[in-house]
């Protein structure tokens, strides 16, 4: 059984209103229903609009004003430039795609280490610290490998898509254009 969409309301006043709580919540309490993996929305209260896009982006630029930030200026500024490209939406499935083949990797490697030392959460803990200290470079290298591999497929696709839009071009005429001579 899915669980129900947990409905946020977001009011002119700035505030967020939990209708399955009857009560106003802030953008930490937004940030654990993402971490708990709760399905939410949040709407404009006045007009319905969606609103939750905006309300994460929020929560990221946050994150990403105190302590240690995910995404480096060259990276943000990446993604500037495909604002309004041709790639923009092949940019954001390619991201998508990417980052959920990273998290089933996350997952399978917690399951691995929940065999070897059951449930015990601080164990598991130890154990990714120690891990991801002693690993470091592998790991590096491992997510070097596989982003080398993405950015060849990335290439392949576009030569993939560039070699079909010659050949569709291929087949059409240029009409003839008749000669002002010939008037």
């Amino acid at each position: 059984m899915s669980e129900e969409m947990r409905l946020i309301k977001k009011y002119p006043n700035r505030r967020l209103y939990d209708t399955k709580t009857s009560a106003y919540i802030t953008l930490g309490d937004v940030k654990d229903l993402v971490l708990k993996f709760e399905p939410f929305k949040v709407l404009d209260a006045k007009t319905g609009d969606d609103l939750t896009r905006g309300i994460l982006l929020q929560i990221i630029l946050e994150e990403e004003s105190g302590g240690l930030p995910l995404f480096s200026c060259e990276l943000l500024s990446s993604f500037v430039r495909f604002y309004g490209s041709a790639m923009q939406g092949m940019l954001g499935k390619y991201l998508e795609n990417n980052m959920r083949t990273f998290v089933d990797c996350q997952h399978k490697l917690q399951e691995q280490s929940r065999s070897i030392y059951g449930s015990n959460s601080h164990m598991e803990a130890d154990f990714w610290a120690k891990f991801l200290n002693f690993q470091q470079p592998a790991m590096q290298s491992m997510m070097t490998a596989y982003m080398d591999q993405s950015k060849k497929m990335f290439q392949q696709m576009q030569d993939k898509l560039q070699n079909q839009t010659r050949n569709m071009f291929t087949g059409l005429q240029p009409s003839a254009v008749p000669d002002k001579a010939e008037k």
